[in-house]
C-alpha cells in the first residue's frame, strides 16, 4: 500500500512538473513581443541561409528605455525567449539616454546598427574578465572589428531592470555592454555552439 501511495505521489509531481514547465513555456512565447517575434523571425531564416547557429541567436532592440530589458537571447527552437537583461548603447556623436546616435566611424563611440557574427572568446578587462568579438555582416557595422567592438559585461550594469532610471551614458564606447550575470548565460551558451552565432542590433 505504501509504495502504492508512493508512486501515485511521484506520477502526481512529474504531471505538475510537466505542467507548469509547458505553461511557462506558453507564457513565455505569448509574452514576446511582437517587434521581437518578427525580428526572430526574420533571424532565424538569415542562420539557415548562412550557415549560422540554429539554436539561438541574440537580439537588441534599442528603440526600447535603457532602463528596461531589452538584449534578449532567443531559442530558435522553443521560438521564446530564454533569457533577457539590460544592454547600454555608445555614448559618442551627442548620443543621449533617451537617443542614441548610430555610426559605424571608427573612433565614433557609437552604437552600430546591424546584423553581426559572434568571433573569437577572449580575455576582458572588465566584468567576468570575459568578451567575444563581433564581426559586422552589413554595410552599417562593416568596421566592427576593426573598430574593437566586442560583446562583454561590465559589474555596474545592474542585473534588473531600473526603470524609469536609466543606464549610465559613458558605460559603453559603442560594444553592447551587459551585467555579469547575463554574460555568463551568454558565455555558457557560446562555449557549447558549434556555429558561429547572431547578434542582430536594431532600433
Amino acid at each position: 500500500m505504501a509504495t502504492l501511495t508512493a508512486m501515485k505521489i511521484s506520477f502526481n509531481l512529474k504531471f505538475i512538473f510537466t505542467l507548469a514547465l509547458s505553461l511557462n513555456l506558453f507564457i513565455g512565447y505569448c509574452q514576446i513581443p511582437e517587434r521581437i517575434s518578427s525580428i526572430a523571425t526574420s533571424a532565424k531564416a538569415y542562420c539557415k541561409k548562412n550557415n549560422m547557429n540554429m539554436e539561438f541567436c541574440f537580439l537588441v532592440d534599442l528603440s526600447i528605455h535603457s532602463g528596461k530589458n531589452r538584449f534578449y537571447i532567443y531559442n530558435f527552437k522553443t521560438n521564446t525567449i530564454s533569457y533577457s537583461g539590460l544592454v547600454c548603447h555608445g555614448m559618442g556623436k551627442n548620443s543621449t539616454h533617451e537617443n542614441p546616435v548610430y555610426s559605424n566611424e571608427v573612433g565614433s563611440n557609437c552604437t552600430s546598427l546591424g546584423k553581426y557574427k559572434i568571433g573569437k572568446r577572449a580575455y576582458s578587462n572588465w566584468g567576468i574578465h570575459i568578451h567575444y568579438k563581433m564581426h559586422g555582416l552589413d554595410k552599417t557595422n562593416s568596421n566592427a572589428f576593426k573598430r574593437m567592438v566586442v560583446l562583454h559585461s561590465y559589474e555596474y550594469v545592474s542585473e534588473t531592470e531600473i526603470y524609469p532610471n536609466h543606464l549610465t551614458l559613458g558605460w559603453s564606447l559603442g560594444c553592447p555592454v551587459v551585467a555579469n550575470d547575463l554574460m555568463t548565460q551568454i558565455d555558457a551558451l557560446l562555449k557549447k555552439a558549434k556555429k558561429p552565432t547572431l547578434i542582430w542590433i536594431f532600433d
